[in-house]
């Protein structure tokens, strides 16, 4: 190890050591089943394992967001975005050490299906793609000759399109990028992987946020993160993949409660980072296909993103304000998220 690489692990485990008080002090729960694994609804019951408890894996951060797992490499890549860093824990020995920096304050991530690592990033206001040698190619940085505004959660369809988020809050002030006056509207684009052209798939949302597919693809669940409650919309996908339609407001939160990023299991449930509200309200929400909140996850910190991962997708990954949790569950992300 290098002195550079040295420092920045240094300076990782310096940050563990001076989180705040209240959460240094949190432990997981001595008891099985895990009292913060709430079942809501019967249906939810299955969903949850007995034996398994929320685990903190990493805490420090500033603002950590944007999940993704790497199974071929066994680590857990997530953004802190005001540190300006990409963080990396191993599931073979828990290091967590700094897997890239400067980030660009890259804000959501994925894996495109050749597993690259795609990332949305707020200084530069583009999306990337990291090549296999290390390399960083640009997907995406303008759209009709203007710069994007700030590129948040981002999923790859099986076809290999790519889709994602442009609210402004990488422009809006200088802890998450740099301010600038946006100059394109806040859409949600498709990037086509035939032609390499982006095409706006919804330009009606005010700073849509998180999103994802349903297993068979048929609907876009999307956050609207710009409106009082917020909301979960579900889109038809249509025109052979390419366009969507049918919007439709599919959860509304509750006054206290703020969805932020989501991720969706083999039968449809969505998992969504929540919080931002009264005590007992951080954490994740389970919805059912239906809409119903069937559980809920309880975490200390207001939780932003998720994403499955594991061997076999059946772990639950939670990037949370200063924090990264995980939970088994008894089921499996859907791939492409």
């Amino acid at each position: 190890m290098n002195r550079r690489d040295f420092l920045r692990t240094g300076g990782a485990v310096a940050a563990l050591a001076t989180a705040p008080r209240a959460l240094a002090q949190w432990q997981p729960s001595p008891r099985y089943p895990d009292p913060a694994i709430k079942v809501l609804d019967a249906s939810f019951a299955k969903y949850r394992l007995n034996a398994a408890k929320v685990e903190r894996l990493a805490t420090g951060q500033r603002w950590a967001e944007g999940p993704v797992w790497f199974g071929d490499g066994r680590f857990l890549l997530w953004s802190d975005i005001p540190s300006n860093r990409v963080m990396r824990w191993e599931e073979e020995t828990g290091a967590v050490s700094v897997f890239r920096q400067p980030s660009q304050n890259t804000n959501g991530h994925t894996r495109d299906r050749q597993g690259r690592l795609l990332s949305c990033e707020h200084l530069t206001r583009r999306v990337t793609r990291t090549e296999y040698d290390g390399t960083i190619t640009v997907i995406a940085d303008r759209f009709d000759g203007k710069p994007l505004n700030s590129p948040n959660d981002i999923v790859c369809k099986s076809d290999g399109s790519i889709w994602f988020t442009d609210p402004p809050f990488g422009v809006i002030g200088f802890y998450e990028g740099e301010k600038a006056e946006p100059q394109l509207p806040t859409n949600v684009y498709r990037w086509d992987p035939a032609t390499k052209k982006l095409a706006v798939v919804a330009g009606d949302i005010a700073r849509p946020n998180g999103l994802a597919f349903s297993p068979d693809e048929a609907v876009l669940y999307l956050v609207e993160a710009g409106v009082s409650p917020r909301v979960i919309r579900a889109y038809d996908v249509t025109a052979g993949g390419t366009q969507l339609a049918r919007p439709r407001t599919f959860i509304t939160a509750e006054p206290a409660g703020t969805p932020d990023g989501l991720r969706v299991d083999i039968d449809g449930n969505l998992w969504v980072g929540w919080g931002m509200g009264a005590e007992g309200l951080d954490g994740v929400n389970v919805f059912n296909p239906g809409g119903k909140l069937i559980g809920r996850i309880e975490l200390p910190e207001r939780c932003a993103n998720v994403c499955f991962g594991g061997r076999h997708r059946n772990r639950l990954f939670m990037a949370a304000s200063t924090s990264i949790y995980s939970i088994f569950v008894n089921t499996q992300g859907v791939a492409g998220g």
